[in-house]
């Protein structure tokens, strides 16, 4: 049917499924255009292309390829040179399987994993808290904690295996101060060689999470503790209702930076207990297990297995870790609107 309003006839309609939105007087309008989302042009794509190219080409040569090629040897029994020809299909990796050794190195790493986050990120975040106060000596006390994260594995494993060898610097001091009761065999004793590696370990990275910690701190601002601190809460309740919630990105990254390395750890133990000593203390990794079993056997097809089955748990933990822990964070930096 029609109307008039002021002389000018509009047409009006029922309201029926299907039909194009109206107005509260039930004429009728025409739903608002979307935007079109512009393509991109030839010339940003080149751009895109010049730019990201190189860093492709790198990633697939030193790092897709080796990986192609590493489950390649994986398949051959190999002894380093000439063309694999002994194909022995899926043998290695079931000798992996089987073998108890790997099975205590996969251990050691697992538990490895564990102590680095109990021990250094409580510790770290407490230095970190210290650090970013104002007090004195707080860029000396900075470098004394970084300083060890800087040194080389190779300086840092000799030093420790010199210094805790049973006739070493630590039982020295512990006889001259009396205490030569405590004297222990710290890299040999199986009860003790774990926790002899997870000193060192945290005695040498954890600076790197310290000065992680501190450089979250900065982008924390500084009027949230101000107005808490005006509201009457203290210290300690700005830290645990402030910083630390607002410092949680950073830490889940520090946290999976310190599993990937956990899981890859190889210098320190292959320097400090060698490839004898290593599995008898209970300090072996996977890693160690690889070049025992792989380089120093001549068996670089079996070598080559290991190391794929290293890669494939360390993409799996890494991608639960992203799927459930870094979710939120990944969320944020998506920029398509999904």
């Amino acid at each position: 049917m029609s109307s008039n309003f002021g002389g000018e006839r509009v047409a009006v309609t029922e309201d029926a499924p299907g039909s194009p939105e109206r107005d509260g007087g039930g004429v009728q309008t025409s739903p608002p255009l979307r935007p079109r989302r512009r393509g991109i042009g030839w010339a940003q794509r080149a751009e895109i292309a010049v730019l990201s190219g190189p860093a492709i080409l790198m990633f697939l040569a030193f790092v897709i390829f080796p990986i192609v090629l590493a489950a390649y040897y994986g398949f051959y029994k190999w002894k380093g040179y000439g063309v694999p020809t002994n194909f022995v299909g899926l043998e290695n990796y079931k000798t992996i399987l089987q073998d108890s050794t790997f099975r205590d190195a996969l251990q050691h790493n697992g538990l490895i994993v564990v102590l680095s986050l109990v021990l250094q990120g409580p510790i770290a975040l407490g230095f970190a808290l210290m650090l970013n106060q104002k007090i004195r000596g707080r860029s000396a006390i900075r470098l004394l904690i970084f300083l060890p994260f800087v040194i080389s594995e190779v300086i840092v494993g000799t030093s420790w295996s010199l210094l805790l060898q049973v006739s070493g610097a630590v039982n020295g001091i512990l006889d001259a101060i009396g205490l030569g009761s405590f004297k222990q065999d710290w890299l040999a004793n199986p009860k003790l060689a774990i926790w002899t590696l997870m000193i060192i370990l945290t005695w040498k990275y954890i600076g790197f999470a310290v000065i992680l910690f501190m450089a979250g701190m900065q982008n924390i601002p500084e009027e949230l503790s101000e107005a808490a601190a005006v509201d009457g809460a203290s210290y300690w309740q700005i830290q645990r209702r402030i910083t630390v919630p607002l410092l949680a990105p950073t830490i889940r990254i520090w946290g999976f930076l310190s599993i990937i390395g956990a899981l890859q750890l190889f210098d320190l133990v292959y320097i400090i207990w060698g490839q004898y000593v290593a599995s008898t203390a209970g300090t072996s990794t996977m890693v160690t297990y690889m070049v025992v079993e792989g380089r120093n056997a001549a068996n670089y097809g079996y070598g080559n297995a290991v190391a794929v089955v290293l890669f494939v748990i360390s993409m799996i933990i890494a991608l639960v870790y992203q799927r459930f822990v870094l979710r939120r964070d990944t969320e944020g930096a998506l920029t398509d609107g999904r």
